[in-house]
């Protein structure tokens, strides 16, 4: 009799194991995407989500699973606050039990998630925030990013315009994202001869710069060489076209050098032909099988082409399940471990963590502006692609 009760207690314990064992397997990963879906970032945020989903649909074959456990998102909007995205984070690894978080799009509210990662000691994925201090000295090791930094924009920028004799006044917004941004333009065109002789920082909500581009024009005066007005702004109010009806060309020689933006923003390059920047992406920019996906997918489902942060939302889905793939686990030690210095291919090509920063390396375009026949804004045509192999990106981080 005893020995058939344990026989019986024993299959009870087997029957439970193998209802257990599975509905384990089946727990869903948990991941957080902070977004601006409110202010204005919206259109970047958008495109953001949008190309996560892409991202992660790319990366799992469409199953939207990893060895078994399904992928769940949620979608916080950050109304672009910085307050409300470290309450939203807070939210996410504490009471949501994410394994992971991605986002957001501004730096400002970027950085003030970074401590939040390492107060839970849980990944943050920044994309697509550019600050340089967020994987510099506000960077901690729970901080990983996908998306360019400050120091690729200024190198992608120094690559189109730099040289000896040449002098450039910048517009930028006054906050990290801008702040940051001229400072490393500074030093990646100093590093080609060129020099910064002006700087103005505007307000978000600047709609006049009147003002700013007069005091331009007076410091270009005192020199002589090629001269440009830089732009390094993002989202609403972009003074290009503002900025451009000046006829700064004509009337001063200072010709304009725009960045890389969403096509919203490219429709107001139309009229910029021959003006030169740097790029970070632009869909017919790149040249490999998953970028075709991409933009066959896009052109599908959304009857455009996919944009430049649509490109970003995907890099960090691909980042994600590559990550936890090979680490087969979402324990934030082991995927550390397995992302420092993990290589991953995203619609801009290959990209790599670095060890130092976690900043991933990768291409950027210099490019000029041209037009085509039925398309209805200024294309960034490359004029070189800037492997990552070829750019020494400074380690900025004081940890």
């Amino acid at each position: 009799m005893k020995t058939k009760c344990l026989l019986k207690f024993a299959g009870v314990l087997l029957a439970v194991f193998a209802i257990i064992s599975p509905l384990q397997a089946a727990q869903p990963i948990k991941i957080a995407q902070l977004a601006c879906l409110t202010g204005a970032y919206e259109a970047y945020a958008k495109q953001a989500v949008d190309g996560f989903k892409m991202g992660l649909e790319f990366a799992t074959n469409g199953t939207f699973e990893i060895d078994g456990r399904p992928i769940e998102v949620i979608v916080k909007d950050t109304h672009m606050k910085p307050a409300m995205g470290k309450q939203l984070l807070t939210a996410a690894y504490r009471d949501d039990k994410v394994d992971i978080a991605v986002g957001p799009v501004s730096s400002a509210v970027a950085m003030a998630c970074l401590p939040v990662a390492q107060e839970f000691k849980k990944i943050l994925i920044v994309e697509p925030a550019v600050a340089d201090s967020i994987t510099g000295k506000a960077w901690n090791r729970y901080i990983f990013r996908t998306g360019r930094n400050s120091s690729q924009d200024a190198i992608a920028g120094a690559t189109a315009i730099g040289g000896k004799d040449v002098h450039v006044a910048y517009i930028a917004q006054d906050y990290t994202f801008g702040r940051d941004g001229v400072a490393t333009a500074k030093e990646a065109l100093e590093a080609t001869g060129a020099s910064v002789v002006h700087e103005e920082y505007m307000p978000l909500n600047t709609v006049d710069f009147t003002a700013p581009a007069q005091r331009i024009i007076k410091a270009m005066n005192k020199v002589k060489g090629k001269k440009y007005l830089a732009i390094y702004w993002a989202g609403k109010n972009n003074p290009t076209s503002k900025l451009n009806a000046m006829k700064l060309d004509k009337r001063y020689d200072i010709s304009l050098a725009v960045g890389g933006n969403i096509i919203d923003v490219l429709k107001t390059y139309k009229t910029l032909v021959g003006a030169e920047g740097g790029n970070y992406y632009y869909y017919e920019s790149p040249e490999n099988k998953i970028n075709d996906w991409l933009v066959k997918e896009h052109f599908k489902r959304f009857n455009s082409p996919p944009d430049f942060f649509t490109c970003g939302g995907m890099s960090a889905a691909i980042a994600v399940v590559t990550a936890i793939k090979n680490a087969k686990s979402t324990d934030t030690e082991k995927l550390i471990q397995t992302m420092e210095g993990m290589q991953f291919q995203t619609p801009k090509g290959e990209m790599v963590f670095r060890k130092e920063d976690h900043q991933a390396l990768q291409d950027m375009y210099a490019f000029k502006i041209t037009t085509r026949d039925g398309v209805d804004w200024g294309i960034p045509e490359v004029t070189k692609v800037i492997s990552y192999k070829e750019m020494e990106i400074p380690i900025r981080n004081q940890q």
